[in-house]
């Protein structure tokens, strides 16, 4: 059984960074690809990034280009989420994913679908 708990949303003002952890337990999290998404109040559940089970291959939405950086450290089992220049917009809930069974090890996908295991959620409000 595994489980994804994230950390460190909060309420930042427009062009500050906060840094989202997520910590896996009860798997193989080496194997796993791992993704953020986000949440905004009536608003469709959006892939933000995602990075393979090797670490090499990191892919963002469009959105986040440029501002936000996913990372992991599959010695420690967690993924984290850096995100600088914030904007009102980014404002949402964030959730932790893993895909158990990516394609290959360095496949990473934004359909929400494909993941198997999700967080609870932390909070980000960026306020203008």
């Amino acid at each position: 059984q595994v489980q994804l708990v994230e950390s460190g949303g909060g309420l930042v003002q427009a062009g500050g960074s906060l840094r989202l952890s997520c910590a896996a337990s009860g798997g193989t999290f080496s194997t796993y690809a791992m993704g953020w998404f986000r949440q905004a109040p009536g608003k469709e559940r959006a892939f933000v990034g995602g990075i393979s089970w090797s670490g090499s291959n990191t892919y963002y939405a469009d959105s986040v280009k440029g501002r936000f950086t996913i990372s992991r450290d599959n010695a420690k089992n967690t993924v984290s989420l850096q995100m600088n220049s914030l904007q009102p917009e980014d404002t949402a809930d964030y959730y932790c994913a893993a895909d158990e069974n990516p394609t290959n090890w360095w496949a990473v996908t934004r359909a929400s679908g494909s993941y198997d295991y999700w967080g609870q959620g932390t909070r980000v409000t960026v306020s203008s």
